[in-house]
């Protein structure tokens, strides 16, 4: 996962932590019968969901542009006989792939 600087960014960690405090929320208001709490949780929640997978998918996105390129430098080094350049590709891609497989579409 990469690291969000940027707040206009979608974030997992965020994403996790309203889905779950909207939970909470839902809950609170599920049991004392009120009803704004019920429905600010239930949009807290979605909300934080909604974050979690739009962060997930960005980072997919990233780790297959790695997994691409560091393919296309490994290939290149290999062809020129830049072992250094070919090296470097297969970590990229194996990056690449990692971030792909932690962050696949459930």
């Amino acid at each position: 996962m990469s690291s969000n600087t940027n707040t206009n960014e979608p974030s997992k960690t965020t994403g996790q932590y309203h889905s779950v405090k909207g939970n909470v929320v839902e809950t609170v208001g599920n049991l004392t019968g009120a009803e704004s709490w019920q429905t600010s949780g239930r949009d807290e929640h979605a909300q934080g969901e909604a974050e979690y997978k739009a962060a997930q998918a960005k980072c997919y996105a990233e780790g297959t542009i790695d997994r691409l390129g560091g393919k296309k430098d490994a290939v290149v080094g290999a062809v020129t006989g830049d072992r250094t350049q070919e090296a470097s590709g297969n970590v990229r891609h194996d990056k690449g792939e990692a971030e792909q497989n932690a962050n696949k579409p459930q």
